[in-house]
């Protein structure tokens, strides 16, 4: 008979096996899990960092550019591993599953058999145990009846009929002990034939089975191990490539160049303020031994209070202090003059783009009008008009914003304080005029009249001359120094040099002017933007 330690040790070895495969299938599930939470962190993290704000208002710099583009990199390098938990869920994970759940049945299948065969031989050996112990004990009856017969027959007392009796009992004894036997031949015979089948056919056939089982197992587990590896040595290429653009983007980082961008960047077109004059205030104090009476000092009306003259002074140099808060305003006159000069540029070329997309979409329009009115079947040539109208609408508006830039930029570019050639603006099958010899200051253009028709206010000629012919001149307010130079050609205006001293006599009324003295008692009207005002209150004339 089969051991059944043997049987047993089998199938606790094939069912190990399987609990082996279950555990390297956790484990590559639990594998692809992670890779998948992996690129997700990822991509949350380079979603996190990337840049909010439109690229318009991104620094250029090349450090950003390269994090930006090594963002990128990672992004792609998180793809590749999201192509790897995919690739090892469907190749690995899922073909893992389906083998277990098939290698399950084949080993239920092949233990039954086993167990089949061996309760099959088990049945046999019963059969001919049985029918030993039955032709055991009809031997042990013949024997009885045979010394019971021979005891009769020996005894002179016994009648004929007691002999007689005890023969045929002895006869049938006999009879059923050569059945018997004949029977336990045959169960024996049967046994031996079934047990020789059972150890060197049925049971090498399971076993066999078994075996092979186990080592497809086995094959397929090394198969899985391969294209594990396999998964991730399909994406190196890739993630090899992803390494090397960050390589690039990190080499492609130029110091100078972002220290060129910051220096364009707050750049602000002022010149440099000049010395301040020494101020002598002892010049009243010590006076000549002649003089024998006290007289009161006579003020120099050429010196400025130089509180206020250093402190506005240093309140304009933005790029050393403070930057003036305010509202943008549509000629960014708030801006320095080469921020400004930027700004201005930079409209420029983005209204001539869009004059472009007007001017090509009015030809456009034209040319499908033509069509049309040559090929009415094709539509309704008055059905174009409401566009085309609109179109030229819009190529008027944007002519006329063109032009009130450029002269923006025009006035800008031609103050002392802005240095650097122009950029020529795109033309764009426009023409406009540059406006020549323009005074008004910077920020104080008016929708309402054009730029170029600007000047001080006009008053009547003989109430301007009784006025800086009066004996008593007009009460200063503050005081004011210039920032730009100005001819001052103009009717009414006050011609100055750049950082010269001058009073205040009346205020900006809005229209961008400020009526101002000069040390020498000259009146006039100035830019109020080409100034740096100082306002008193309760201040009194000189």
């Amino acid at each position: 008979m089969l051991l059944p330690d043997q049987f047993d040790n089998l199938e606790k070895h094939t069912l190990w096996g399987i609990d082996f495969l279950e555990r390297y299938t956790k484990f590559v599930k639990e594998r692809t899990e992670i890779e998948h939470a992996y690129a997700k962190q990822l991509r949350n993290l380079v979603k996190k960092n990337c840049p909010k704000r439109p690229k318009d208002e991104e620094p250029r710099f090349t450090s950003c550019l390269s994090f930006y583009t090594i963002l990128n990199e990672l992004n792609d390098y998180a793809g590749q591993r999201e192509v790897v938990a995919e690739e090892m869920g469907r190749r690995v994970y899922g073909e893992l599953m389906r083998y277990t759940h098939e290698l399950k049945s084949e080993r239920k299948v092949h233990l039954q058999e086993g167990r089949k065969a061996q309760q099959y031989l088990d049945q046999c050996w019963k059969q001919m145990d049985n029918s030993k112990k039955k032709f055991e004990r009809e031997c042990r009856e013949t024997e009885k009846a045979q010394l019971g017969y021979e005891k009769i027959d020996n005894d002179p007392n016994a009648t004929k009929a007691d002999v007689e009796k005890a023969k045929a009992q002895l006869h049938l004894r006999t009879h059923m002990a050569d059945e018997s036997k004949n029977e336990y031949a045959a169960q024996l015979q049967n046994f031996n034939g079934e047990q020789q089948k059972h150890f060197y056919s049925a049971i090498p056939i399971i076993f066999k089975n078994l075996q092979d089982m186990d080592e497809r197992r086995t094959l397929k587990l090394s198969e899985s191990y391969k294209g594990f590896a396999d998964v991730e040595r399909k994406v190196i290429p890739i993630i090899s490539k992803c390494l090397e653009g960050m390589v690039v983007a990190a080499k492609s980082v130029d110091e100078r160049r972002d220290s060129q961008i910051v220096v364009e960047s707050f750049k602000s077109g002022f010149e440099p303020p000049v010395d301040f004059p020494f101020e002598d205030f002892s010049q009243n104090i010590y006076r000549t031994s002649s003089e024998g009476t006290i007289s009161t000092p006579k003020t120099d009306s050429s010196k400025a209070d130089p509180k206020h003259t250093i402190g506005k002074a240093k309140g304009k140099l933005w790029l050393f202090g403070k930057k003036p808060k305010g509202p943008a305003v549509e000629d960014f006159s708030h801006l320095p003059p080469e921020q400004r000069r930027k700004k201005l540029q930079q409209r420029i070329d983005e209204l001539s783009r869009e004059l472009q997309k007007e001017v090509d979409q009015r030809d456009a329009l034209n040319k499908m009008k033509d069509v049309y009115e040559k090929n009415p079947q094709m539509g309704d040539p008055g059905s174009l008009q409401p566009k085309i109208t609109e179109t030229m609408s819009n190529m008027d508006r944007l002519r006329v914003e063109i032009q009130k830039n450029e002269a923006w930029l025009t006035e800008v570019e031609g103050k002392p304080g802005v240095r650097g050639d122009r950029r020529p603006s795109a033309d764009v099958n426009h023409h406009h005029h540059t406006p020549h010899g323009r005074e008004s200051p910077e920020g104080s253009y008016n929708e309402d009249a054009p730029q170029e028709n600007r000047g001080p206010p006009q008053p009547d000629p003989h109430e301007f001359d009784d006025e800086f012919d009066d004996d008593d001149p007009l009460p200063a307010v503050g005081h004011c120094k210039a920032l730009y130079s100005f001819d001052g050609q103009n009717e009414g205006t006050l011609a100055m040099v750049e950082g010269e001293v001058m009073y205040i006599i009346e205020e900006d009324k809005g229209d961008g002017w400020t009526r101002a003295r000069k040390q020498n008692g000259e009146e006039g009207y100035v830019p109020t933007s080409y100034v740096d005002v100082t306002l008193e209150k309760n201040s009194k004339g000189s």
